[in-house]
């Protein structure tokens, strides 16, 4: 398994994340193939990696509401 070097990269507050301490998600981008996402209230429980085209069919998903 190939490790990825995650220390250095941008996070971003997800536009759907809400203001007031809910669901906070975090995505970066720079990885080839790859978005990296997070909990921005537990960051240091981990990172997930999707890949580019089931990344592209969650938010798909939750624009449409389902």
């Amino acid at each position: 398994m190939r490790v990825i070097d995650l220390s250095n990269i941008s996070w971003r507050k997800s536009s759907y994340s809400n203001t007031d301490g809910g669901e906070c998600l975090e995505v970066a981008v720079g990885i080839p193939s790859r978005i990296p996402v997070r909990d921005s209230k537990a960051p240091s429980y981990g990172t997930l990696l999707f890949g580019a085209p089931a990344w592209a069919a969650f938010v798909d998903g939750v624009k449409q509401g389902r």
